[in-house]
């Protein structure tokens, strides 16, 4: 993977291209910079340099195969021996430890420690990827001093929505907190060509707490319709009538709609953000119940279709079951199945059900298939299956002709619409009704 132009002469080094590594590229190729990605996985470099992207995101794909085959963009799974360009962007991933609520930075110091040889002092280094508040000053600051006495260090979070996050980028308030006022001053600039509007805060610790909020507030708020989906459905109520009727030309902050909560940061920086408090003598008590709230909802809804099977004179050992919607969302649509609700409900279900079947409008049948899936049309999906589940909100169900495929399935049939995205007028289960 070697390039005709020096590493140090690109504008920018990205580092780590996975999806918020690769939509940033998009960004800034769409400004004329031309881009360094470094990423670690050789495979997924191989792909990048060659221009290939596996990512259902507007006009990224387009950006990087054209940006790939004029050179405007480099791709590489090493940057060892290489002086960096004057601009570094670490956006590698800050996941939660397997069976725990504990950060893994891993990737980030592993990074960090990459990126460190070929820095100098007028490098301008940005943390990007979500970290607990403090992690930049009290992980990064250390490795970069290996190298450079007084480094020039700054966090500009990402906060774009999948499916809009080029747009979002282009358009968004950009917040941006330095070590030091240069390093504040030059990460502003950057991201002044990228955007119309950047935010200063005083310092790294504030801008990481902006996104961590942010996620929080959103988990927070997307708790609470879970929240008034359960109630109405203890009380004998439509959960739905009673948020519409609360929120109707009422000047108030609108209620939620209830449903699965997923994608790759709500349900991880709420525990990044309790992470941040340890040792401070707090415990953010609504972030966490928020968090155990949405995390329950999938397993509620496997729980009722297993009980509704055996009403329906079904033994779910013997029946079929359709999941339909694997991506974590369906507006804007994308291709994301981090943190997605099939993972709890294909651990709740499988060995209790008799045939998984599973069907998506983005993801591709393979990856289906790769979760152990056997993956289906939605007519097929239909056809003989006893029980289906709707678990996110994509255009595509608004199409379908709900009562047919109702009728070709094994009679009584059970449908959870749980984004009530088929018609009022079917006959189905839904999240927040009795």
């Amino acid at each position: 993977m070697e390039s005709r132009t020096p590493f140090h002469e690109f504008d920018v080094c990205v580092v780590g291209m996975g999806y918020v590594g690769v939509t940033l590229t998009a960004a800034l190729l769409s400004t004329g910079k031309r881009v360094l990605g470094y990423e670690a996985n050789p495979a997924v470099a191989g792909e990048l340099a060659q221009g290939r992207l596996v990512l259902a995101e507007p006009g990224v794909e387009d950006l990087i195969r054209d940006s790939a085959a004029d050179g405007t963009l480099h791709v590489t799974d090493t940057v060892d021996g290489h002086r960096l360009p004057p601009v570094v962007i670490v956006c590698v991933g800050t996941p939660i430890k397997d069976g725990s609520t504990t950060p893994d930075l891993g990737h980030l110091t592993a990074a960090t420690e990459s990126i460190a040889a070929g820095i100098d002092d007028d490098t301008l280094v940005v943390v990007r990827s979500t970290v607990p508040v403090g992690t930049s000053r009290n992980l990064v600051l250390p490795i970069l001093r290996t190298r450079v006495a007084e480094p020039l260090l700054a966090f500009a979070p990402e906060r774009t929505i999948q499916g809009q996050a080029l747009a979002e980028l282009l358009s968004l308030p950009q917040i941006v907190g330095g070590l030091n006022e240069n390093a504040a001053k030059l990460a502003a600039d950057l991201f002044a060509t990228v955007t119309d509007q950047v935010v200063p805060v005083s310092s790294l610790e504030a801008a990481e707490l902006v996104k961590l909020v942010c996620n929080c507030h959103t988990d927070l708020i997307y708790g609470f319709g879970n929240e008034v989906a359960l109630i109405a459905e203890k009380l004998g109520l439509d959960a739905m009538e009673v948020i519409g009727a609360a929120n109707r030309d009422y000047p108030r902050p609108d209620i939620h709609k209830p449903g699965f909560v997923g994608g790759s940061c709500l349900t991880k920086d709420p525990y990044l953000l309790r992470h941040s408090l340890a040792g401070h003598g707090h415990v953010p008590e609504l972030v966490g119940a928020a968090r155990t709230l949405n995390e329950s909802m999938p397993r509620r809804v496997g729980e009722r279709v297993l009980a509704a099977l055996w009403e329906a004179g079904h033994d779910p050992a013997t029946a079929t079951v359709l999941l339909t919607g694997f991506a974590y969302k369906g507006r804007p649509e994308t291709d994301d199945l981090r943190g997605a609700p099939y993972e709890p409900l294909l651990e709740l279900l499988r060995g209790r059900v008799g045939e998984i079947v599973g069907h998506d409008f983005v993801v591709p049948a393979e990856r289906i298939a790769a979760l152990g899936v056997r993956p289906v049309t939605i007519e097929e999906g239909f056809a003989g299956a006893h029980a289906a589940l709707i678990l996110n909100d994509h255009l595509g169900y608004r199409g379908l002709d709900a009562e047919e495929l109702i009728l070709s399935m094994a009679q009584p049939a059970l449908v959870y619409d749980t984004w009530r995205v088929l018609p009022p007028s079917t006959n189905v289960m839904r999240l927040g009704v009795a």
